[in-house]
């Protein structure tokens, strides 16, 4: 007996536990969940269409002078702004051992304004500064990010940067 067709019956069943069903649900908090496994009030997934979404390439976040204000003109002319960056640390740049201080430094085009602040958004969390460099204590390792954005005296954001994520290291105590 030739145990070839065996092995190709075999793996055509295999192939087909493979394209089991499965089922989405939405959770009391909003969350989506995905299984391989039904769920009481699970829908099933179509799988035999193809699920793949194209979409468009990400583009980089416009700064407020490329934003359309409410009369749809941009606001280019009252910020005078032409741009802003994080010079310091870079883009996907990792730091070793800062000991808990971190040096941020913003290139900004034409230079700030008297009046103006330099507002950065660490992890989140807000810090004033009243020049282009700030500094940020308890800064310890992992994965963090980093926007600057410049306001008025109003508190009115005028110009803000892209988003940056930079990484802190620490050598450990053996």
């Amino acid at each position: 007996m030739e145990t070839r067709p065996i092995f190709v019956l075999l793996g055509l069943l295999a192939a087909a536990g493979a394209m089991a069903e499965a089922y989405t649900w939405t959770d009391a908090d909003g969350i989506v969940h995905y299984s391989d496994r039904p769920e009481p009030g699970a829908k099933v997934i179509d799988l035999s269409q193809s699920s793949v979404k194209r979409q468009r390439p990400a583009t980089r976040p416009r700064t407020v002078q490329e934003q359309s204000t409410e009369d749809g003109e941009t606001d280019a002319a009252s910020a005078g702004y032409t741009d802003i960056d994080i010079a310091s640390p870079a883009a996907d740049e990792t730091l070793w051992n800062i000991g808990g201080n971190l040096s941020v430094n913003i290139a900004l085009t034409p230079a700030l304004r008297p009046g103006h602040q330099v507002r950065v958004y660490f992890d989140g969390a807000p810090h004033m500064a009243t020049g282009t460099n700030v500094q940020i204590q308890e800064v310890y390792r992992g994965s963090h990010n980093l926007q600057a954005e410049v306001i008025d005296q109003t508190g009115k954001m005028l110009i803000r940067s892209r988003p940056s994520r930079f990484y802190v290291q620490q050598n450990s105590i053996r």
